[in-house]
């Protein structure tokens, strides 16, 4: 039985803006990583390392593939919008019918979809 999804793994074309797109952006924390021996790092959010990136490998002629996004659940909207602003990353913010939970999407350096989601009760 599936109790949750553990990781996802990201190929980094360009190592270094996808650690900072993932790090000073997004606000995953850098944390450890076993010596795997290849280059690469664990991102963690509450404790658990969720994003895994690869420093080491060619990125695929299909970048998607048919993984169409990576939602993650955020807070403080106000300020990882003033983040993607102040760093010149666009992204397009809107409210989920319905629910009203306000989606932020863009893309990571490699090209892949991003989506931040933030409690409906939340200012932009």
């Amino acid at each position: 039985m599936i109790e949750g999804l553990n990781h996802v793994t990201v190929i980094a074309e360009d190592y270094e803006r996808t650690l900072a797109f993932y790090t000073q952006l997004v606000g995953l924390e850098l944390g450890h990583r076993p010596d795997l021996g290849f280059p690469g790092a664990w991102l963690y959010a509450g404790g658990r390392a969720i994003v895994h990136l690869y420093a080491d490998r060619p990125v695929p002629a299909q970048r998607a593939g048919v993984i169409d996004h990576i939602a993650f659940t955020a807070r403080n909207l106000a300020q990882v919008k003033a983040r993607f602003d102040a760093a010149g990353t666009p992204y397009e913010l809107r409210r989920q019918a319905g629910a009203g939970t306000w989606q932020l999407f863009c893309h990571d350096p490699n090209g892949a979809r991003v989506e931040l989601d933030f409690d409906p009760g939340e200012t932009a």
